[in-house]
């Protein structure tokens, strides 16, 4: 069994350096092994708030999707498919129904195997996820796999087309960048094309990550930790409610754009940690011309 040597101090808090903008892409990279993040996922039933106080885990709901969709909006034309299953509230199921992999009156509850099946498959597209690799991932055939990616093809043309042309700007300029001016050189700190495609989005994220982030703490919040597309605060119990409503509101700001659909939110108690999904999107950066 490893051992697991988080970084905690004599008050029981674990406190790490967070070497913001290590990443190539400007995202936070805590050591490990310090970081209680960073482990098992089980690990973090570990956080509990203290005394007369409650902790919220906010995160934004289906981020990296929206920013993809977001950023090649308007690329090749007006229809934007990405978008409009984004504003299902639930683009996974919107995309398997779409495909008719699941009937029109399919459910998160109904169908969610198939569900979380093509949610993997969105989410490894957008690393450049290969078809073997995707097909020993959900323990299907390559066929099968293969289909999947060739109707993520097709249904968001608009957003590959784009992909391909961010590259391709990418390498001809040795540059990238992001709406807020976050940098990366390529052929130098980056070349490989996986990496090239993927990197607006996380970058992206990244930056509205740290704007909600000040926002929150020039308003007041305690912030606990940022935690790749998720914050958590920490209040107290009879006051957890309005900051988690209050981030929420930040988190938007950070967006310039009014929010899709509406936050769901809980009241945390002393020994739980509540959800809520923030919806997002992003004002995106110069983008070279279709070719």
């Amino acid at each position: 069994m490893r051992k697991v040597k988080l970084a905690v101090g004599a008050d029981g808090r674990n406190r790490t350096v967070l070497w913001p903008f290590k990443a190539k892409t400007s995202r936070t990279q805590p050591k490990a092994s310090q970081w209680i993040f960073s482990p098992a996922v089980w690990l973090r039933s570990l956080i509990k708030p203290g005394p007369g106080m409650a902790l919220a885990y906010i995160d934004w709901s289906s981020m990296e999707f929206l920013i993809a969709a977001s950023l090649s909006d308007g690329h090749t034309g007006p229809v934007n498919n990405m978008l409009d299953m984004y504003r299902t509230g639930d683009p996974y199921l919107a995309f398997a129904k779409r495909v008719g992999a699941v009937p029109s009156a399919a459910t998160k509850t109904s169908h969610a195997e198939v569900r979380d099946k093509y949610k993997i498959m969105l989410l490894a597209v957008q690393y450049g996820m290969a078809t073997e690799t995707l097909a020993a991932r959900l323990g299907v055939s390559t066929f099968e796999a293969h289909q999947m990616l060739m109707q993520h093809r097709e249904l968001f043309a608009q957003y590959w087309q784009w992909s391909d042309d961010w590259v391709q700007h990418a390498l001809q300029t040795g540059v990238m960048r992001t709406a807020l001016g976050w940098t990366c050189r390529t052929g130098i700190t980056e070349f490989n094309e996986r990496s090239i495609r993927n990197w607006p989005v996380q970058a992206t994220g990244a930056d509205i990550l740290r704007i909600a982030c000040i926002l929150a703490t020039r308003h007041g919040i305690e912030l606990l930790a940022p935690v790749h597309d998720a914050v958590l605060i920490e209040a107290p119990v009879d006051k957890i409610e309005a900051d988690v409503a209050l981030m929420h509101t930040t988190s938007t700001a950070s967006t310039n754009t009014t929010p899709t659909t509406s936050a769901t939110t809980a009241a945390t108690t002393a020994s739980n940690i509540s959800s809520a999904s923030l919806p997002i999107c992003w004002s995106k950066p110069a983008a070279p011309t279709a070719r």
